[in-house]
């Protein structure tokens, strides 16, 4: 489906939106749910990589086909190698077979896991045969994606023994991994995390209990941006969300501040509200612990005219598409002055934006999502807009309500 976005009749916004549940908190908890069926979820993501993680958590043997969903590849290789007397063979899209499995795999098989590479060593389709893991010492990179790490925290209390987790290095991603932790213990797990190291407790079973999935915060990030590029008065409203929120990617009601765009937080959902004018020269952020905000951030700063050096990039390379590489491509069309490298962005601060370009999104759900707020600014094209689906469907009829005007071609 290709689109034609063009910008509201007024900049001056005032909505209100609801979000679908994290995308990273239901497919946790889904397979912690697989693990201790009285586990009961409210608010759970209805995009499509918590749909193939529950239809891969349903299935005992033969393929699992997870298609784009990187979360739900990484969560299922521990669960199926975990999960005795099943036998799978699990698979996914072709940028899904060229993303890296082979760390997580190693630590599995360093557990007692028995894995195969059906094609290319260190990459999907893999073979995995359930088996009960009884060692429970493993150790890994420090700055790996912390998907990897979430995967093995999120079977440990399901082993005989727990795991002992060491870490080697600098540790990147850490609001992942606490968020991780934190689900764990809201069901009664024991778990410790000191210096490099994480302890996981065995827990045989858990009590009865419903927990409530939080919106996306990378999902609100979106309009975030679009508030940014609105005019001051505008305000979006936003459920539902909490302040002490386990997602990592809250750090964006700071770092909007730097654009005029306060957060104020009531019971469920935050208030987005453009209250002043602000164009600083130049950014300089940090977002290795958020990376998934790093697409949206730099098409603000590009919209605003606004320069930024993004750093601790390193892990973008092996998402859905090599981001960095997609955004110089898609921001260099609409006009910017941008240069990127295997782990940094510095884009330069500009006037230009052209008009009509076509984006294209490249399998990439945030490339589709992180460029729509730049039709407040000018008119677009948008290829494969329904790649979106991968984490927010409603995300076009959302902005339809916000007063873009969205046209399927």
């Amino acid at each position: 489906m290709k689109l034609h976005l063009s910008p509201p009749l007024t900049k001056l916004l005032n909505s209100n939106i609801r979000i679908t549940g994290s995308k990273s908190e239901s497919n946790r908890l889904l397979l912690l749910q697989a693990l201790y069926p009285n586990i009961e979820i409210d608010n759970l993501s209805n995009s499509d990589d918590a749909e193939v993680m529950q239809k891969g958590l349903g299935t005992s043997r033969g393929v699992v086909d997870i298609h784009h969903a990187g979360t739900a590849m990484r969560f299922l290789t521990s669960y199926f190698a975990s999960q005795e007397g099943k036998e799978v063979l699990l698979t996914g899209s072709q940028r899904m077979t060229e993303r890296p499995i082979k760390i997580l795999v190693d630590a599995l098989c360093d557990l007692g896991a028995e894995i195969e590479y059906e094609k290319n060593n260190g990459y999907p389709p893999i073979k995995i045969k359930g088996k009960k893991l009884t060692r429970n010492k493993v150790s890994l990179p420090a700055n790996i994606s912390s998907q990897y790490i979430s995967s093995l925290l999120l079977i440990a209390p399901g082993l005989g023994n727990g795991l002992d987790l060491d870490l080697k290095g600098k540790i990147t991603s850490v609001p992942y991994i606490k968020m991780t932790l934190a689900l764990l213990e809201q069901i009664g797990v024991r778990t410790s995390f000191e210096g490099n190291t994480i302890k996981v407790y065995p827990k045989k079973s858990v009590d009865s209990k419903t927990l409530v999935v939080e919106s996306d915060w990378s999902s609100a990030s979106y309009f975030y941006s679009i508030v940014a590029l609105s005019e001051v008065g505008s305000e979006v409203i936003l459920s539902s969300y909490k302040k002490n929120s386990l997602q990592g990617d809250s750090v964006l009601a700071e770092i909007y501040k730097n654009w005029g765009v306060n957060t104020n937080f009531r019971e469920n959902e935050i208030s987005l509200r453009k209250t002043a004018d602000l164009k600083p020269e130049s950014l300089n952020l940090d977002l290795s612990n958020t990376p998934d905000t790093a697409q949206t951030i730099a098409v603000t700063c590009f919209g605003l005219g606004v320069g930024c050096h993004l750093t601790g990039l390193h892990t973008l390379k092996i998402k859905e598409t090599d981001r960095l590489e997609a955004l110089h491509t898609e921001l260099s069309k609409l006009g910017a002055d941008i240069t990127v490298s295997d782990k940094d962005l510095v884009l330069r601060p500009s006037d230009r934006i052209n008009k009509d370009v076509t984006i294209d999104t490249y399998n990439d759900h945030r490339m589709a999502m992180a460029f729509a707020p730049l039709a407040m600014k000018t008119s677009m094209y948008m290829n494969d807009a329904e790649v979106v689906s991968k984490s927010y469907p409603d995300f076009w009829k959302d902005l339809e309500i916000l007063g873009f005007r969205v046209q399927r071609l």
